[in-house]
C-alpha cells in the first residue's frame, strides 16, 4: 500500500491522463467501435447488476482503476474488514 496521498500516486496521474484523451468520446463511438461493450463491461453477483458500459469507460479505463486499488491496498483492507479488524479507530 502506498502513503502517497491518492492524487500524487502514479495510477491516479494515469487515470488523469487517459480521462483527457476520452474526455470528448461519445458513448454511441464507443458502442459502434466495440461490439461486445455491453456484454464485457458489467459486473454481476447475487442480485447486483453494475453495467460499466454506459458510461465513458473503456478497458485502459478499468484497468487503471484496478491499479489504483492494487496501489492502495484495497485487497488487503477488505481482508482486514471481513476478519472483523478495526479499520477506523477515529469512530
Amino acid at each position: 500500500m502506498s502513503a502517497l496521498p491518492l492524487t500524487e500516486r502514479a495510477a491516479w496521474q494515469a487515470l488523469l491522463a487517459h480521462q483527457r484523451r476520452i474526455s470528448n468520446m461519445h458513448l454511441r463511438q464507443l458502442f459502434a467501435d466495440d461490439a461486445q461493450r455491453s456484454e464485457r463491461l458489467v459486473a454481476q453477483d447475487a442480485d447486483l447488476y453494475l453495467d460499466y458500459s454506459k458510461n465513458r469507460v473503456t478497458d485502459e479505463t478499468m484497468t487503471l482503476l484496478q491499479q489504483l486499488a492494487r496501489e492502495g491496498g484495497v485487497a488487503d483492507r477488505i481482508e482486514q474488514m471481513v476478519g472483523g479488524q478495526l479499520l477506523n479507530d477515529t469512530e
